[in-house]
């Protein structure tokens, strides 16, 4: 369907995999893409290759249920994968956002068809993308329109921040109907008139292929259409799982940062003139600027799995209303100190040596523009006042779809 390079290492087995598994599989691939995710960056080499193992080792079926052949896993099960995968890469984690939270909503309010149908998909290795969101309008307005023909409907438009589309075999997306009402489908990549393409040119996440996704007359067949009739006034509990996915990404490069800063002082970093230490190891200043990396990864990290935990409190509470409330209360407040804490210490990255900690070889300016542009998805004072906003005068967040 497309031109992902296939892995079969894990094609033979068939049995339905729980989450210890899945965990050893991880461990065994994701090392593998630490070992040039910033060369890659540096070469804008997309990483096809990787996301295909990941999706054929089912790394993205930690959720699906034990009815349909998956590990039915937690959340935080979820969220502990995405930070060690951001840790090797955070480009493949934020790539494979949409098929994450394409289970959960299946999961949601997905009919048992949908279920059946897309799970099976995501267990032969499928991905999914999205190609959701636009430029130019403002609230996160719709222009792309769709128009229903004899049996068919003809989508004309053009999106952009299509994560991870051109590493998908679907991709879901929004148009606007005859009654401007919005209509919610999702089509193979290969389909005639649809073009991904590979022009992001945001400062960082640059292989998450979240560029423009044009619309040219494409046909949506009728079983394409995605019925979607929840209650726009109430809060969906997939909206907390995806902004702690952010979260999650957040909370990995943190700890890349920690890694680079180890390996870098250990290797290759040399006291200053004045230095009473012989090794930067024992420089009692770039000590301290690695433990301060260390706590803020570790802060980052333990907020997250703690909000985590949280969500899956509402799913064990048949997600009753403040029940999801309080999820989105506490995804909105890890979600704040999380982009602090990384974004600190991808700071403090470069005072744990000279010049040499800013030379292109090693590319460690990536974690800051990483973090930076991840948490640029949500503007965070909006986040700290509508929490703030909460404590002081009980009120709800917003539905906008930030919380």
């Amino acid at each position: 369907m497309n031109n992902l390079v296939s892995n079969t290492k894990f094609k033979t087995v068939q049995h339905a995999l729980t989450v210890a598994e899945l965990k050893k599989r991880a461990s065994d691939l994701l090392p593998e893409f630490g070992k040039e995710s910033a060369q890659r960056e540096i070469r804008r080499q997309l990483p096809f290759e990787q996301i295909r193992q990941l999706a054929e080792a089912r790394l993205l079926t930690f959720r699906i249920p034990e009815i349909y052949g998956g590990s039915q896993s937690s959340i935080k099960e979820v969220i502990k994968f995405i930070i060690d995968l951001a840790s090797f890469d955070s480009n493949i984690a934020q790539a494979l956002r949409p098929s994450f939270l394409f289970i959960d909503a299946l999961l949601a309010r997905g009919t048992e068809q949908e279920k059946e149908l897309w799970f099976s998909r995501y267990l032969d290795g499928q991905v999914i993308g999205n190609t959701g969101w636009e430029t130019g309008g403002a609230n996160g307005e719709v222009s792309t329109k769709i128009v229903k023909e004899e049996g068919h409907y003809r989508v004309n438009g053009k999106k952009y921040y299509s994560t991870g589309g051109l590493y998908s075999d679907w991709i879901s997306g929004v148009a606007i109907n005859e009654e401007d009402k919005p209509v919610y489908f999702i089509i193979p990549v290969d389909r005639e008139g649809l073009e991904l393409v590979d022009d992001f040119d945001a400062m960082g996440q640059r292989l998450t292929a979240s560029g423009t996704s044009n619309f040219n007359n494409v046909i949506v067949y009728e079983d394409e259409i995605q019925i979607r009739d929840f209650d726009l006034n109430k809060r969906s509990i997939v909206t907390p799982f995806a902004q702690l996915y952010l979260a999650a990404v957040e909370a990995g490069i943190a700890r890349n940062v920690l890694k680079d800063a180890v390996w870098f002082t250990q290797n290759k970093a040399r006291p200053i003139k004045h230095s009473s230490a012989k090794s930067s190891v024992d420089d009692p200043y770039v000590e301290f600027a690695v433990g301060e990396i260390a706590a803020r990864a570790y802060a980052a990290e333990s907020a997250v799995l703690r909000a985590a935990e949280s969500i899956d409190r509402a799913w064990a509470n048949d997600l009753s209303d403040a029940s999801v409330e309080q999820a989105a209360l506490e995804v909105a407040q890890a979600q704040y100190a999380t982009v602090e804490a990384t974004l600190k210490a991808a700071e403090r990255l470069f005072d744990i040596g000279g010049a040499s900690t800013t030379g292109r070889t090693y590319n460690f300016d990536r974690h800051w523009r990483n973090a930076r542009t991840v948490a640029n998805h949500n503007p965070r004072d909006w986040k700290a006042a509508a929490v703030g906003t909460h404590y002081l005068k009980g009120e709800k967040l917003p539905l906008s779809g930030l919380f």
